[in-house]
């Protein structure tokens, strides 16, 4: 169970610990996103863990309670195997290549199953920066190699995102940026939600501009939601998989307004018969029949959503190869330079993700180009015009609250930001209505972040303008002055 603990606790095992059963345990802590993790015997019935549940959240101090879910690789059996690599192709690398290979001052951290880093078409591109090029959080331990040959979706997810390219050897990934391990699935293809947050927290202290998380599962979770929240506001995009069960929703992590949600196509470009969408979807990405690595010294070909991230991943870091961007501006031209191939929206979202256009197409001008391959391809973007707004305040205590009603500068933006930035003693919370006039509420709003400290945000793509934004800025405990920061951007 992950117990969430408000910033203003002085002790963060120390709130929970008094609710702990005597047959459990504080077993883990992450001081960055202020959670603890609580261990059950594995026999210990449901209702041991459904009285820990109500007994903790009334402590003054918690924000909530949980379990740990379980995640899973995204992938579905292999198709036949085809004749040549065909996914650097569809997403136009060549002309992306003619540019940049990939900067290995770029960093994408794949979050999976462990990377075979002395893998002969890997070793080259792997992060050397950190010991063993990453971390073992499903073992706890320093070293993410793989355990056996089976576990083969960490090391397949990366030589798509960054297999060496133009090296002689192999097959040729997206990209030749640099690679770090954070092994948060073990070999049964299943990892923890705590293993996976951490793992997400490490990878942007280790300064990873991508993120990418082809995996799924557990549904929405706070813990989650603030880990990919950190990663946001600290100069990470996460990247991940829409899911494999065809009709179903966009899974989480990537139905979070942080994550760039993407969904698979086949080699024709439609939407792969495995592929979930919905109106989440951002990118698509050849996902069926992928060629890469697998351990040890292997390929394969696999399909999924999880294939179909790393395309994208890869893309972003030839994007951050040629380009200076924010994240939010990396995800923005990304989107400003895909490809639309037909699809209905919420299957394709801004299109399928051109690495051409992202090399060669100057941020904020929204002109997505010649798809390079007969697409055509329009671009998904406005004119990268943006406007800021601001506004600081106060609140006296956990009773207090201010609702902000703001007017739309922009008629029709391609995305609104809303930021808070409040004490760091206090724990302040953000809420935002769009397409309606009454002001959030706690219960009822349509979008949140409920962080366990006061830096909070809120990213809305294509934002309903027919009423003003409305923002509730809350403080669930604590006191002190904030900024209300806004980005429209055109």
């Amino acid at each position: 169970m992950l117990v969430g603990v408000s910033a203003s606790a002085a002790d963060l095992e120390g709130t929970v610990r008094s609710a702990v059963p005597g047959n459990a345990r504080i077993a883990h802590r992450n001081e960055t996103l202020r959670y603890v993790a609580v261990k059950f015997p594995s026999r210990a019935p449901e209702q041991a863990r459904e009285n820990f549940i109500d007994a903790v959240t009334k402590q003054e101090e918690v924000k909530y309670a949980e379990p740990n879910a379980t995640f899973e690789a995204l992938y579905t059996p292999n198709d036949p195997r085809y004749g040549d690599q065909y996914a650097p192709q569809q997403v136009n690398c060549e002309g992306a290549w003619d540019t940049t290979l990939g900067d290995p001052g770029v960093t994408v951290s794949v979050v999976d199953q462990g990377v075979q880093y002395d893998h002969a078409n890997l070793e080259e591109n792997m992060d050397g920066s950190v010991s063993d090029y990453g971390r073992d959080f499903a073992d706890g331990d320093g070293d993410p190699y793989p355990v056996n040959a089976d576990e083969n979706h960490g090391t397949h997810v990366g030589g798509i995102a960054a297999g060496g390219t133009d090296n002689g050897t192999g097959h040729a990934g997206i990209s030749d940026v640099s690679m770090l391990s954070a092994r948060a699935l073990d070999e049964s293809g299943g990892g923890s939600l705590s293993d996976i947050a951490d793992a997400i927290t490490w990878s942007a202290d280790q300064g990873a501009e991508v993120i990418n998380l082809s995996l799924g599962g557990g549904g929405y979770t706070d813990t989650m939601k603030n880990a990919v929240s950190y990663a946001y506001d600290n100069g990470s995009l996460p990247v991940a998989a829409a899911g494999n069960d065809y009709g179903s929703s966009v899974s989480y992590p990537a139905a979070y307004s942080e994550c760039l949600a993407v969904s698979a196509l086949d080699q024709d470009e439609s939407i792969a018969n495995y592929s979930n969408y919905g109106s989440e979807i951002e990118l698509c990405a050849p996902g069926t029949g992928v060629l890469s690595t697998v351990p040890f010294g292997s390929y394969e070909r696999l399909s999924g959503t999880s294939m179909a991230t790393p395309v994208v991943s890869g893309v972003a870091g030839l994007a951050l190869s040629a380009w200076d961007l924010s994240v939010p501006d990396l995800r923005s031209h990304l989107k400003n330079t895909a490809v639309d191939i037909g699809l209905p929206e919420d299957q394709q979202g801004a299109g399928r993700v051109d690495a051409n256009n992202a090399v060669n197409t100057e941020p904020g001008n929204g002109d997505g180009g010649d798809g390079g391959n007969g697409d055509g391809g329009d671009g998904g973007g406005g004119g990268g015009d943006s406007t800021t707004s601001s506004v600081t305040d106060s609140l006296s205590g956990y009773w207090d609250s201010d609702c902000w009603s703001y007017p739309w500068e922009f008629s029709d933006p391609s995305q609104v930001v809303v930021e808070l930035d409040g004490p760091s003693d206090a724990d302040f919370d953000l809420y935002v209505n769009e397409g309606r006039s009454e002001c959030p509420t706690t219960s009822d709003y349509d979008y949140r972040s409920i962080g366990t400290d006061s830096q909070e945000s809120v990213t809305i793509d294509a934002p309903d303008t027919s009423t003003d934004l409305q923002v509730l800025v809350d403080s669930y405990s604590g006191s002190g002055e904030y900024t209300l920061t806004i980005t429209e951007k055109n």
